[in-house]
């Protein structure tokens, strides 16, 4: 029997952040004003592990912000998601009125389809993980392919592009050439071309854009003809993320060889294995933009020069929107 009163005023949301994620989830939760809510962890042998809310969830909006990127020395994917996954039930378990779980990279993305016999779909096994945990909604930034992660999962699933960021970065940014915008890639021309329209829409500055024929095969990268014009213009390639940077350095290349003036970066998620520094410096890339989605480590800004775009108040702005109302698709400049 519902015992509540109608027409009661909700009780306020809440946020938790797990381990490893306090700093982001802070920011988070600065803008979407509230405070972060307490939990406890604690950890048992042979890598079990508990934690719980430390305030009443029940019959109030919850959010629960992870990152659930690997670190080479410290947790795993695997970890960091079993640990989303079970504080989630926990949290739905102890009656909270919805669930929504934030992860700024969502790993498997990029696993989307079978492409050889017998293939695992890594990202339709993950999604049905955060449905069987008991989650509303996921919102993550710029997954690998928008399409294949919104069809992977039967909850709400939003993907806040990285494009407004990068936008308002070239926007405000000194050039002493014409800009292109380059896909490294056809896959990634509609991301090219989101970030094109926002340009036109929020600044009326109009950017043409180019892309470079890849293709790739047992891990092996192919192709590397340039589609567009780039001569003595100042490049901005612009992709998901960087792992093993072949595929940026590749299409660096590319631009260099046809004459571009200088060739810059621009990508969500910095998986950067430890040869991607040395691959991109080859390559003659002269600045990289990253998001905070993924720790970067000291070595690599010293080498390159980097710009971090902060994605706290983004996401923020968005969980405001999601619990009071507003357009996310404005926010993420997608009407």
């Amino acid at each position: 029997m519902n015992s509540s009163t109608p027409n009661a005023p909700q009780p306020a949301p809440l946020l938790f952040a797990l381990a490893g994620s306090e700093q982001l989830g802070a920011i988070v939760a600065a803008q979407a004003g509230v405070e972060l809510a307490p939990a406890e962890e604690r950890e048992f042998e042979r890598g079990e592990h508990k934690a719980r809310p430390l305030v009443s969830v029940r019959g109030r909006d919850t959010a629960i912000l992870h990152c659930v990127h690997g670190d080479i020395a410290g947790p795993s994917t695997n970890d960091r998601l079993i640990r989303l996954w079970f504080f989630a039930a926990t949290v739905r378990d102890a009656g909270a009125r919805s669930v929504t779980a934030i992860c700024p990279y969502l790993p498997y993305a990029r696993k989307d389809r079978r492409t050889k016999a017998r293939d695992p779909v890594g990202s339709r096994y993950v999604a049905a993980h955060f449905e069987a945990a008991g989650v509303d909604r996921i919102v993550t930034v710029e997954p690998h392919n928008v399409a294949a992660f919104e069809n992977a999962f039967r909850i709400e699933a939003l993907a806040l592009p990285v494009a407004p960021l990068i936008a308002e970065w070239m926007h405000t940014y000194k050039r002493k050439a014409p800009l292109v915008i380059v896909s490294p890639d056809v896959g990634g021309a509609k991301r090219a071309q989101q970030l094109g329209d926002i340009l036109v829409r929020r600044f009326g500055i109009t950017v043409p854009l180019a892309f470079v024929e890849k293709r790739r095969s047992d891990g092996v990268l192919t192709g590397d003809r340039l589609i567009g014009e780039v001569r003595d213009a100042e490049c901005l390639i612009v992709d998901d993320l960087v792992s093993s940077g072949a595929t940026l350095a590749r299409a660096a290349r590319s631009c260099h060889a046809a004459g571009a003036r200088s060739v810059s970066v621009a990508v969500a998620h910095a998986l950067l294995l430890p040869e991607a520094t040395e691959l991109l410096e080859r390559a003659g890339i002269s600045q990289v933009l990253l998001t905070d989605s993924v720790p970067l480590s000291s070595g690599f800004a010293a080498r390159l020069p980097t710009k971090v775009l902060d994605l706290g108040p983004y996401l923020g702005a968005a969980l405001r929107r999601l619990w009071y109302g507003g357009s996310v698709s404005e926010l993420a400049g997608l009407e």
